[in-house]
């Protein structure tokens, strides 16, 4: 099995041992992003906001491929606010994803200081 890196600059750099992206057998999977702008730093806002920069994120490891969430098979999300912040997460989640819509976790989680994480697998083409 190949494992290819995947690094881009429109998506924020690794805090510790992980790659943006990973490629391997026909997928690319992401790292976990948040509502990091690679230029400015965290976005503030609620989670609307930061689901909004997440995805943005997201869709630039997915670019490096030539690829795009109608490519993304699995989605896994944390949210430090599961009760209060998932119908206004998925409303701005609803933006950019589009039916059919990929499998997606949504679970509540301990994050640091944002409201948001996403993690998608997606398929490569051809």
């Amino acid at each position: 099995m190949t494992r290819t890196p995947i690094t881009t600059s429109d998506a924020p750099r690794p805090a510790g041992g992980y790659s943006q992206g990973i490629v391997a057998n026909g997928f690319l999977y992401t790292a976990g992003f948040g509502p990091h702008d690679p230029a400015t730093g965290v976005v503030e806002g609620d989670v609307a906001e930061q689901t909004r920069r997440t995805l943005r994120n997201v869709a630039a490891v997915l670019a490096t491929h030539g690829l795009g969430f109608e490519d993304v098979v699995k989605a896994t999300v944390h949210l430090q606010h599961l009760d209060r912040d998932f119908a206004a997460f998925d409303a701005a989640y609803r933006e950019v994803l589009v039916a059919p819509y990929p499998v997606r976790t949504t679970v509540g989680s301990q994050l640091a200081n944002i409201l948001v994480e996403i993690d998608v697998v997606a398929v490569l083409r051809g």
